[in-house]
């Protein structure tokens, strides 16, 4: 009988099999449990993590809090058209990278890529603008383009090329093979395959990769403003920077209002997409 397999001894009765404390396997789960241990420990260290900061600390926090009662709302029309360029940067950035980026997940994906050699440098590509992050992006711009909307429009496209279309293409390798195998047999060509067959069959997968990227830039985009992208980041660092709580707190409560809205919304298309 294989190891590792209870063995029934009588009837309703199992008999659970040894475990042996120094097997190889054993050795190997304690190596591994004290290497993730270990790299933790490294990580604690690394990060400065203190308890007796956070205790000293939380005392202040209380007492900024208290101060930002009652919100200041007596600027909230400003405050608004910056909520506004916050979801404007979102949506231009996310769609202009789901244009750029359905072409490049075709030509990644393993079951429909028409050139096997520029899928490793496509590939490349991605990774790359999925690996920096926006904020990053957006920096650079700034000193591009200049400070405003336009430089967080352009970092926050380009990282999201890169998510958009690592979930695209994972959304096409996983497509059914019959419906792209009838279109090939009839003699049409790789282009008529995508269209035909291809994007019918993950149309509603990649709508909802696009909401959900849309989602999360939204929440993103509130935070370019504090490297000068535009936004209503750069409210929220004003506001900090001259320790105006009331205020700050007002910016706050219309972010998470912003962002709650946002949430359902997509979540709702997304349930209507699938």
């Amino acid at each position: 009988m294989p190891e590792g397999i209870p063995t029934r001894v009588s009837i309703g009765r199992y008999q659970e099999p040894p475990v042996r404390w120094l097997s190889g396997a054993m050795l190997l789960r304690y190596a591994t449990g004290a290497a993730l241990a270990g790299f933790f420990i490294v990580c604690l260290h690394l990060s400065e993590v203190s308890l007796g900061k956070l205790a000293a600390g939380l005392p202040r926090l209380f007492q900024w809090a208290a101060k930002a009662w009652p919100p200041q709302l007596n600027e909230i029309d400003v405050m608004l058209l910056r909520a506004g360029e916050t979801v404007a940067i979102a949506t231009v950035a996310t769609t202009v990278a789901t244009l750029l980026a359905f072409p490049l997940s075709v030509l990644i994906s393993r079951n429909v890529a028409p050139w096997r050699a520029l899928a490793l440098p496509v590939r490349w590509l991605v990774n790359s603008c999925r690996g920096i992050d926006t904020v990053v992006f957006a920096i650079l711009f700034v000193a591009a383009v200049g400070l405003g909307p336009f430089a967080g429009v352009l970092g926050m496209m380009l990282h999201s090329v890169g998510v958009i279309a690592k979930l695209y293409s994972e959304a096409i390798e996983t497509a059914p093979s019959a419906p792209l195998e009838a279109v090939a047999m009839t003699g049409a060509g790789r282009a008529s395959v995508v269209t035909y067959a291809l994007l019918p069959s993950v149309l509603p997968n990649l709508a909802s990769v696009s909401l959900y990227v849309w989602e999360a830039n939204v929440r993103t985009s509130t935070i370019l403003g504090i490297v000068g992208a535009g936004g209503i980041g750069i409210e929220i660092k004003a506001a900090i920077d001259l320790l105006d709580f009331q205020r700050l707190f007002a910016l706050t409560i219309i972010v998470l209002l912003m962002v709650t809205i946002i949430d359902q919304f997509s979540a709702w298309l997304r349930r209507r997409l699938i």
